[in-house]
């Protein structure tokens, strides 16, 4: 018997019958029709962001939860538009998400329709645009294109990365006539398995003569691969350090990270090993970081579904759980007789030069935070001075994610991926920004509110870009600042905007524990501002080994 319903319908339909459970984004006139669907569907629930970069990182925040596919909407024009460096990040980091992005009637391609960006007739192509910052895009131009369209691009965004369906406003509208009816599967297929062949990888392992070394990657966790890579390390007796974007696939007490905002003792450990396994990353310049000379003086073998920046004997795999287990298999049939268990790793902090400005410390926040940071608990972390610290110094919680976003760095990508986290595991996030990041996305914090999530943000101000006062000061003498702001009052300020919020103000490092543990206690959003400075230098090795411009020229090594 044949059915029908609408193009959006169907969308719904299927994206559902996988699992999914929220869509993110900003509705607007050529979208609209997809969020009515959604309020009349039972099992998916459509979540209003302030701004379609939010919604695009709460998208990637849900995917990277591991909750399911994450799924952003959008309308045409300016807020089609705002999807880009979002989806950009997700590309870059190999997360799957589905953009649904909503575009004018297809009658009126190229007649100056208000936010035409069909490509047409001189308007911007958004085909083109988006198919530079994703794996898959499509224009749906009639609606049985709807079925086929959908199904492919779940696939493509499962072999990691953004997929793009772009919907004329008339075609979501359009009924779509099919010989079944739909069952949450006819709509949206999954991707097929592509373990890849193991044995280059296994012969290597075979043959190491000494100690063995793990790095591990983002594609872990997105391959839900942790229970595999630590019976893999069991085996081999090796060490597992993580590269930054991947903090919390290490296993309990793993918590060494490789690359700018590293622990030293990783190099060590290589350059005394005779095997480094790469698993799920590409090793880019920011988890590699101080590591080239240890990762020359090693054999190097790689597996994941991209190979390395780095030469070495890469197998391809979209699946890491099954790679990994044929490994673990392939070690117990045969095992190596030359493997030695590595020296125990000294992981060591990085020693920014003291700081006795005005606020509170990156470390003693850090501490305090460690300390009162309960099991289970999410940990989202943004970009610069703040996030470098926090990955240096807060260890991962037991049960929990720590997410941070590296692909393209994009500063209040925190605000958002927090939202789609706690969406996604229904259990209190922490937030970490600093000044900078809130003032570009922390507008979510209303998102946060509106829906009553149980999120913490942590909000270090020191009225400042600070990244960019430090590489001021470190490259250019200190002789200006385009990167200080006027001094704000964050808590109280947003406890003012936002009535209901619990909302604090910490500038005396002995009044953080009871700040945190009261926000951390709160039914609902909370928020904590902790005030430090601006001139303090974070635990980066790059400012630690910068040379510093004097007067008279540059001398050598701050560090």
């Amino acid at each position: 018997m044949a059915g029908q319903h609408r193009v959006v319908d169907h969308i719904l339909e299927g994206l559902a019958g996988i699992g999914v459970g929220h869509i993110f984004g900003v509705d607007g006139a050529n979208i609209e029709d997809l969020y009515d669907a959604a309020h009349c569907h039972p099992r998916i629930t459509a979540v209003v962001a302030k701004h379609e970069f939010s919604a695009a990182t709460m998208a990637d925040g849900y995917s990277r939860s591991g909750a399911g596919l994450g799924v952003v909407a959008a309308t045409s024009g300016g807020g089609a538009l705002n999807l880009v460096p979002g989806l950009a990040e997700s590309l870059a980091s190999r997360v799957p998400v589905l953009a649904l992005v909503g575009q004018p009637p297809a009658a009126m391609d190229g007649r100056g329709s208000f936010q035409d960006i069909s490509g047409r007739n001189g308007s911007l192509d958004a085909e083109t645009l988006f198919s530079a910052v994703s794996v898959f895009c499509r224009r749906i131009g009639t609606p049985g294109e709807i079925v086929g369209a959908l199904r492919s691009a779940v696939a493509a965004a499962r072999t990691g990365g953004p997929a793009v369906l772009l919907l004329p406003k008339d075609v979501q509208q359009a009924r779509v006539v099919y010989d079944r009816p739909v069952n949450g599967h006819g709509g949206a297929g999954s991707a097929p398995a592509g373990p890849g062949d193991p044995h280059p990888v296994l012969r290597a392992l075979r043959g190491a003569d000494g100690p063995v070394v793990i790095i591990a990657g983002e594609q872990i966790a997105r391959d839900d691969a942790r229970a595999e890579l630590q019976a893999l390390a069991g085996l081999l007796g090796a060490q597992v350090a993580c590269v930054p974007d991947a903090k919390d696939v290490g296993g309990p007490g793993s918590h060494a990270l490789t690359g700018v905002v590293g622990h030293p003792g990783v190099a060590d450990l290589l350059a005394a090993s005779a095997v480094c396994l790469v698993v799920g990353t590409r090793l880019p310049v920011t988890a590699r970081s101080g590591m080239d000379a240890a990762l020359e003086s090693v054999r190097m073998v790689s597996i994941g579904s991209a190979p390395p920046y780095l030469p070495c004997t890469h197998v391809h795999s979209d699946d890491l759980r099954v790679s990994l287990t044929a490994l673990a298999h392939g070690l117990r049939r045969q095992r190596p007789l030359g493997l030695r268990a590595p020296d125990r790793l000294r992981r060591g902090e990085l020693e920014p030069p003291r700081h006795r400005g005005p606020g509170v410390r990156y470390r003693d926040a850090m501490r305090v935070l460690d300390t009162v940071v309960p099991p289970g608990v999410d940990i989202v972390v943004d970009a610069g001075n703040t996030g470098a610290s926090a990955l240096h110094y807060l260890p991962v919680r037991r049960d929990g994610r720590f997410i941070v976003a590296l692909g393209m760095g994009g500063m209040g990508y925190s605000f958002g991926a927090g939202i789609g986290m706690a969406f996604g595991r229904a259990r209190r996030t922490v937030v970490i920004a600093g000044d900078g990041a809130f003032f570009m996305h922390g507008m979510e914090i209303h998102t946060a509110l509106q829906y009553r999530l149980p999120i913490t943000f942590v909000l270090f101000n020191n009225n400042a870009h600070a990244m960019c006062v430090t590489r001021e000061q470190l490259f250019y003498g200190d002789l200006y600042s385009y990167n200080r702001f006027r001094p704000s009052v964050l808590g109280a300020g947003l406890g003012a905007m936002f009535p209901g919020l619990p909302a604090a103000d910490v500038n005396q490092a002995g009044e953080l524990s009871a700040a945190l543990d009261s926000a951390l206690n709160v039914d609902g959003p909370s928020v904590v501002s902790i005030g430090c400075s601006a001139d303090e230098i974070p635990p980066f090795a790059p400012f630690l080994t910068a040379p510093v411009l004097k007067e008279d020229g540059y001398v050598t090594a701050r560090a």
